[in-house]
């Protein structure tokens, strides 16, 4: 009899003790959930559908939405239900065990899958001639699995029971086992951040090698050309007793003195384009140059393009995984 009036209160006591409805909360949950749901839906149905968006990062991408997705369906809506009644857990604790497993597991799992993306990133720009950007290879199919494969180690401790603590309120869904919470924390946030801001800092670096590689090629080639550019207009306007002139040469492209022009401002900070002393006729009937003096402040604030890129994701990447 003693027994059954136990049970009875154990039963009882979750909803005896919801003593207000939390409206806002539910509204709020509402929302959130709709948002996260659609819009990691519209990414993997535009990287299924698109063609063009089916490459190697984008798979990495839609893994991180499916993550995000499945966290939106099977975990924000016991977590909003919950508020709603107050902050009490009115559902059996095999629930609650359950809800505490998908949640560890699918955040680790968006964690890891911005953490791959980052060593993605690395490789493609490391060593960019082993890297296939179109199809999926046992790199990156490595990565994934131990995306969730990972994830799902670490929540596995709530699987096996550590959830399980005596004396454990019924009314209340958290993790029980301060061990295991430091534990999942140091494996789902202080490991893999690190090791992303050290990536994404050797991409950055890895960019500006390469854009300072490319500019070097391409002031040595420009140089060139200009060198051989004032020997025709030299031979042009002194030519050899005797002998017919011949055609004036072109200027160099805008295109090319634009590049040139952005390349000097980028490594001296300062720039003033030096004007060849072509002949009047030659001016008039040839195409322009453009001149710079008037941008260069606005160029030289510019950073690359690619630079600019990396230098975004960072804080994205970084402070998405803060969030979590």
């Amino acid at each position: 009899m003693s027994d059954n009036f136990t049970d009875f209160n154990n039963d009882t006591l979750p909803a005896a003790a919801v003593t207000h409805l939390n409206f806002p909360a539910l509204i709020f949950g509402i929302f959130l959930i709709i948002v996260v749901t659609c819009g990691n839906v519209l990414v993997c149905i535009s990287v299924y559908l698109e063609k063009a968006l089916k490459t190697t990062t984008n798979y990495f991408i839609v893994s991180l939405a499916f993550a995000d997705l499945l966290l939106a369906v099977l975990v924000l809506p016991l977590f909003v239900y919950a508020e709603f009644q107050g902050g009490v857990w009115s559902l059996n604790m095999l629930m609650c065990d359950g809800l505490m497993t998908m949640d560890v597991m699918l955040c680790t799992a968006s964690i890891f899958n911005l953490c791959a993306i980052s060593v993605d990133r690395f490789i493609a720009v490391s060593i960019p001639l082993n890297y296939n950007r179109k199809h999926v290879d046992h790199r990156q199919i490595i990565l994934l699995s131990a995306t969730w494969l990972l994830a799902l180690a670490v929540a596995s401790p709530v699987i096996f029971g550590i959830n399980n603590v005596p004396n454990r309120d019924p009314t209340e869904c958290k993790l029980e086992d301060n061990n295991y919470v430091v534990y999942s924390s140091v494996c789902s946030f202080f490991i893999p951040c690190p090791i992303m801001v050290l990536l994404y800092f050797g991409v950055f670096r890895g960019l500006r090698r390469w854009e300072e590689t490319r500019k070097a090629k391409l002031r040595s080639s420009i140089e060139a050309c200009r060198k051989l550019q004032h020997a025709a207009i030299t031979t042009t306007l002194a030519p050899v007793p005797g002998t017919i002139p011949g055609p004036l040469p072109m200027p160099l492209p805008r295109i090319i003195e634009r590049d040139l022009a952005q390349s000097r401002m980028d490594d001296s900070g300062d720039y003033i384009q030096q004007e060849i002393p072509y002949p009047r006729q030659y001016r008039e009937n040839s195409v322009p140059t453009l001149t710079f003096s008037q941008q260069q402040m606005k160029t030289r604030a510019k950073l690359n393009s690619r630079e600019r890129k990396a230098m975004k994701v960072l804080p994205v990447v970084v402070g998405e995984c803060l969030y979590w």
